[in-house]
């Protein structure tokens, strides 16, 4: 019995012991109080409701995502509206609904979400926490970065809007929140932490999503995704198809300044180098003499851009631009194109064993909104915005190499669209003229002229080969 009884000490006493802080490690972090927070930030979230009529031919913008071979890193919509027969065409007219998210950035009544969310819809109508319904103005988009901006208005009852975050200072293993509209489900509140940082996952040259195992679903597309305390530190956009706990939103930081675009503008004016490039690998780095494999490898310069005039020359090695490291190939673009044009920046790069500094004014870069540049009324139009294909790209969509360029969109009603494109589409031929660049589709659809056909060689998301003409407009 006295042996029992200091045996039964000895072990409260150990249980004790054990939940106390010991030296050199973090006591365990509570959770946050996640009821409080869902009643302080569900008034800011909204759910979205879009309808659009599909003319006969015409392929749903939403749905592109969903042809068999598409993008694994699916979008919500694709998914949630499943396959349609004759790769998504339309026999008759139809009206197509969707259900979104979207969240409250201002008082007075400004509202972001994703642009696949409303892209190419006839009427998109948000409805509030408290009940109201209100019918949306589309105030601008962005579709590289998959970012829109609404603006609704009622002189009845104030807008809650979010309280913005820093995604910067955001460390794996945080706790987050997301709030959305998942399968129609009104303001369903999900948490999880955060799983990875600065995640490509191939949707667009601009890819630094936060990943978040935060169950994420069809419909919660726009939605915010929160922190522990409240702040919205990014916005939910895609999911990997049959995965679980595997979602990506874009980081606040990096939406922050589109955003203030799209309110001041109604579009976005991003930075231009003038310039393809790739990334090192072991071989490379042993080959060119460098130091790592940190930096973008230039594999070719525009001719007249702000690269060619600053002395920038296929082989260079760019390992820093405006003083900020070049880490891995992908962090160029995102830097060029969040800096203000006609700034002066340096560039550092590395070149026959040596490293130097370059001084470059940034240019404009020039929206393919229609395929051609935008804004010319002398030019063309083809009904499609087209980017590089990247290496990264071209393995994931199985090419053998990455020739030709990758259609991210399909302008709804137009000749391109009534002809089958849609988005994942790889152009292989302008008019018979095998496409290498960018830079040559650029040049080969600005020859056209209005009225005229183009004939494009296409591969499609499925695999197959075929060809289309479009009517210039």
């Amino acid at each position: 019995m006295n042996m029992y009884r200091w045996s039964l000490i000895a072990l409260t006493s150990l249980v004790v012991s054990c939940s106390l802080p010991v030296a050199g490690y973090a006591a365990v972090p509570v959770n946050p109080d996640f009821v409080s927070l869902a009643k302080k930030l569900n008034p800011t979230v909204v759910n979205i409701r879009t309808a659009r009529l599909v003319k006969p031919g015409q392929v749903d913008p939403r749905r592109q995502q969903a042809q068999p071979g598409g993008d694994p890193f699916n979008d919500f919509f694709g998914q949630f509206f499943g396959q349609l027969p004759n790769q998504g065409q339309q026999q008759r007219p139809r009206r197509e609904q969707s259900l979104g998210t979207g969240f409250i950035v201002d008082a007075s009544g400004y509202i972001v979400t994703n642009n696949h969310v409303i892209q190419g819809a006839d009427e998109v109508l948000v409805r509030l926490a408290d009940g109201r319904e209100l019918k949306a103005e589309v105030k601008g988009q962005d579709p590289k970065l998959d970012l829109a901006l609404l603006k609704v208005s009622d002189q009845r009852q104030p807008f809650t809007p979010v309280v913005m975050g820093d995604s910067d200072t955001l460390e794996v293993g945080e706790w987050v929140m997301a709030i959305g509209n998942p399968f129609g489900l009104a303001q369903t509140v999900t948490a999880g932490i955060v799983s990875a940082k600065g995640r490509v996952i191939g949707s667009g040259p601009y890819d630094d999503f936060i990943q978040t195992d935060a169950s994420i679903n069809p419909g919660n597309s726009g939605g915010p995704l929160f922190d522990s305390k409240g702040r919205v530190i990014g916005i939910n956009t895609a999911i990997v198809a049959g995965g679980q706990g595997i979602g990506f939103a874009i980081p606040i930081n990096v939406a922050r300044g589109i955003v203030e675009q799209l309110k001041t503008n109604g579009k976005v004016v991003r930075g231009f180098l003038g310039v393809t490039y790739q990334g090192l690998d072991d071989k490379l780095v042993q080959s060119l003499k460098l130091p790592s494999k940190k930096g973008a490898l230039v594999t070719h310069v525009v001719k007249g851009s702000p690269a060619d005039v600053a002395g920038v020359r296929t082989g260079d090695v760019i390992v820093s631009f405006d003083n900020k490291q070049i880490k891995a190939e992908n962090d160029l673009p995102k830097l060029v194109a969040a800096t203000p044009v006609d700034k002066l920046v340096s560039v550092g790069i590395y070149r026959a064993g040596a490293t130097m500094v370059l001084s470059l004014k940034v240019g404009r870069q020039q929206e393919l909104a229609a395929g051609t540049g935008a804004g010319q009324d002398n030019q063309a139009s083809i009904g499609i915005t087209v980017q590089d294909l990247t290496p990264e790209i071209a393995q994931r969509l199985g090419l053998k190499e990455a020739a030709g360029v990758l259609v991210s969109q399909v302008k709804p009603g137009t000749a391109a669209e009534e002809a089958g494109m849609v988005r994942g589409d790889v152009i292989l031929e302008v008019n018979g003229v095998r496409l290498q660049s960018l830079e040559q589709f650029v040049q080969q659809v600005a020859s056209v002229q209005k009225g005229e056909l183009v004939r494009l060689l296409l591969r499609r998301p499925d695999g197959s080969f075929g060809y289309v003409a479009i009517k210039a407009e």
